[in-house]
């Protein structure tokens, strides 16, 4: 069932997002080659709890087997899609690094993905992400109060498609604010139901786009999403709305950090 929320309450996700965006400001500068991944996720940790939130991630579990996540972000790097477990590996040049994190203010929950360029990337990863983020903003621009959900999947798969890259299907976007994951489920490629898009509809759009195959598996951590053929992933994500027939993008620009 989708959950509708009203004015304040978007006000409330409005502010959680302003706060999330506020950190990854602060935390890109630092993502940098001999960083370990450890030390960016007791970074964000702390920086959320002076900010007055709690970190969304820590402990969520969305499966009976599944064990709690154990950290406060996602640091996936090359062949990893989503759901990277930090830990004292480093990030060395050359590696495309997503983070993915979400606080959780008062209640309210924002969620937004970046791939940050570590030191010195080579062509062929920089037009990846540089497409994949390109995708994200031609999905924004398909929300619209009354259209179709999957015009969003219409709109990353049409720029996507011709380039040759792999469309990950198996995780997607999702509905969010008052829990991480709630319905409905934004995929990234046309299938699956579709729902007109309505006021007091908010949602997470996250391309995950491959440079090589579509297809994914998962680790033995059974987190950690990683391509098929080994192959470099690159993922961005912005919380929008709609609310008053007028659509709105929660969380706040990063790209110009970025490229």
């Amino acid at each position: 069932m989708i959950r509708l929320k009203n004015e304040n309450q978007i006000n409330g996700i409005r502010t959680s997002c302003k706060m999330l965006s506020a950190m990854y400001r602060d935390l890109i500068p630092l993502v940098k080659p001999g960083i370990q991944t450890i030390e960016i996720d007791i970074w964000v940790r702390d920086w959320i709890k002076k900010a007055g939130g709690k970190p969304a991630f820590l402990n969520y579990s969305n499966k009976p087997r599944t064990k709690p996540f154990p950290a406060s972000i996602c640091v996936s790097i090359n062949e990893e899609v989503i759901h990277g477990i930090p830990s004292k590996r480093h990030i060395r040049d050359g590696d495309l690094v997503s983070l993915d994190c979400g606080i959780n203010l008062g209640g309210f929950i924002s969620d937004q993905a970046v791939s940050i360029e570590a030191g010195k990337v080579n062509s062929s990863v920089k037009k990846l992400n540089k497409a994949t983020c390109e995708s994200l903003y031609k999905a924004l621009a398909a929300v619209k109060a009354g259209e179709r959900l999957l015009q969003i999947a219409r709109a990353v798969e049409g720029h996507i498609k011709p380039l040759g890259y792999g469309i990950v299907k198996e995780y997607c976007g999702h509905g969010v604010g008052f829990d991480l994951h709630e319905d409905p489920h934004v995929p990234n490629t046309p299938h699956g139901a579709n729902p007109k898009m309505n006021n007091g509809m908010v949602f997470a759009i996250e391309p995950m786009i491959n440079l090589g195959t579509s297809d994914v598996e998962v680790l033995e951590d059974d987190w950690t999403v990683v391509t098929a053929d080994d192959r470099i992933s690159a993922h961005w994500e912005h919380t929008v709305a709609i609310f008053g027939g007028k659509t709105e993008v929660l969380t706040e620009p990063l790209e110009q950090m970025v490229f």
